[in-house]
């Protein structure tokens, strides 16, 4: 289960990225020739530009498909459901088919919610100093940070804000440790998100239906802990 619920968590903070608020990033002190410098300010200003973009909304309310190749297994596993992501409160990720599960993912860890709409446990020691790490990730980028970005991965960016691809690759040796690299690309939303890990895993997640929300049920605060 450990892994499982770190495998959310990874999903669930690169879905984060859809809330980013656009911020400054430092330039690198790095002795750089002029034409490394320009591509480096035009691809920090699209990533600053999709930022921006997906930061507009508060909350996202979406379906997903979720596609898993694993070495060990001759057939992809696929499962679809619905999330939502509530700026500065975390993500709840409801998985609807082939089997029925619902997780909420804050910068606490990652708890299973069961069907009477209670928390009934957090991430596992295995799992726990991998979502503690996403779990920081996750709330810098809710908070508009778009440094923290820059400190966990190098970006390369492609595209304009209204078809962008963005490939993320891990410069932090830990963080390097459990993934490759991730790729996503949409438009006013995170449409595709691609996730490979070192074991040679492969997660494809598809967005669609994306809205925007503004307001939460009575039963998506109290699991939040919202008032």
């Amino acid at each position: 289960m450990g892994g499982l619920k770190l495998r959310i968590a990874m999903v669930a903070a690169s879905v984060a990225l859809q809330a980013l608020a656009p911020a400054a990033h430092a330039a690198s002190t790095s002795v750089r020739t002029s034409a490394e410098a320009s591509g480096s300010a035009q691809n920090a200003g699209l990533v600053s530009q999709i930022a921006a973009q997906l930061g507009r909304a508060s909350g996202i309310r979406a379906h997903f498909t979720q596609t898993q190749i694993r070495a060990a297994l001759k057939q992809p596993l696929v499962s679809s459901g619905s999330l939502l992501l509530a700026r500065g409160r975390g993500v709840i990720w409801r998985i609807e088919t082939p089997y029925q599960a619902t997780y909420l993912i804050t910068d606490a860890g990652v708890s299973e919610i069961d069907a009477a709409g209670q928390r009934v446990g957090g991430a596992s020691p295995h799992g726990a100093r991998g979502v503690a790490e996403v779990s920081r990730m996750m709330r810098a980028m809710l908070g508009g940070d778009l440094s923290a970005l820059y400190s966990q991965f190098d970006v390369q960016a492609s595209g304009t804000p209204a078809q962008w691809r963005m490939q993320l690759t891990p410069n932090q040796p830990q963080l390097a440790q459990a993934i490759k690299g991730l790729q996503m690309s949409g438009g006013s939303y995170l449409r595709t998100l691609h996730i490979t890990l070192t074991n040679g895993d492969v997660t494809t997640l598809d967005f669609s239906d994306t809205a925007t929300v503004t307001d939460l049920t009575s039963a998506e605060q109290q699991l939040f802990g919202a008032p």
